[in-house]
């Protein structure tokens, strides 16, 4: 159990739950027959016939996600070591460590991915979430030394340690992220966007009643002469484990692209969007 319930809201109630929802789907299929092999990052990954990446910008949070690797052991594992009781849902799995706690779930993995890209473009000014209390804990305050004092459901800073900014010190304030922060507070920190003007590193986000989930835009690829966009789609899930590219349990054979042009609910291997569900941060 995360400590989020010293926030007076449990985890239970933010994170997402382990439950498959139904995947029967009537989203439009997208025809790709992937082959059984290990890819070394995202781009690699190959696009249905007919279709072209979209152009990102260098630099770009969609430009971070296309070029994070892959693992070659497409195996998900938990945190503890031990492998996920499914293995059916996902097309590859990223070469991210997932520390070893049961902390970087659903919500969490779509803000590791976000804070590592802001990491990476050293705008540490830009890496801030909020807890499910309201409480905004960013990284410039927390790489200056301050650190997160709770008294029941008040959240203050206390400086309590030495300026350090190293990737060490921002995995540890992830990690603190995770601790306090879900699916309603990342749900709640985030602006919704209309699903026709998707990019990569949107996300699909719900709250859920009582429990929610949270998965990535990973890529984008377009076909010219239909007008059709697919996506790519990752996620954590309960417990804590590796982020992975799911697989589109409605594609014929196995792919990880969803066509934009679905109707009804889009539904993945163990959870179930709406359109209205697309954020950005």
């Amino acid at each position: 159990m995360r400590f989020a319930c010293s926030l007076l809201l449990t985890v239970s109630l933010t994170a997402c739950n382990n439950h498959t929802k139904s995947t029967n789907s009537n989203s439009t299929a997208v025809a790709i027959q992937a082959e059984e092999k290990v890819y070394t990052n995202i781009k690699d990954i190959p696009v249905p016939q007919g279709y072209e990446r979209i152009h990102v910008t260098p630099g770009s949070y969609g430009a971070f996600l296309r070029n994070l690797p892959l693992q070659e052991d497409n195996t998900v594992y938990l945190y503890n070591g031990s492998k996920k009781s499914n293995q059916s849902a996902q097309f590859s799995v990223l070469s991210m460590d997932i520390g070893n706690r049961d902390l970087q779930q659903c919500a969490d993995a779509a803000m590791r991915l976000y804070g590592e890209y802001r990491y990476a473009q050293q705008q540490y000014d830009k890496i801030s979430f909020r807890f499910t209390n309201g409480f905004d804990c960013s990284f410039n305050k927390y790489a200056a030394g301050y650190r997160v004092v709770v008294n029941g459901n008040k959240t203050n800073w206390s400086l309590q340690s030495k300026p350090d900014s190293s990737y060490s010190s921002f995995r540890k304030y992830m990690d603190l992220v995770f601790n306090y922060a879900g699916t309603r507070s990342l749900h709640g920190q985030m602006k919704t966007v209309d699903f026709t003007d998707m990019q990569p590193g949107d996300v699909l986000v719900q709250t859920g009643d009582p429990y929610g989930h949270a998965v990535t835009v990973m890529d984008m690829a377009l076909n010219k002469q239909t007008g059709d966009t697919v996506f790519m789609l990752s996620q954590s899930y309960m417990p804590a484990q590796h982020i992975h590219v799911l697989l589109n349990p409605s594609g014929e054979g196995k792919t990880p692209w969803y066509s934009i042009n679905f109707s009804g609910k889009l539904y993945t291997p163990e959870w179930t969007f709406n359109r209205s569900d697309l954020k950005r941060f």
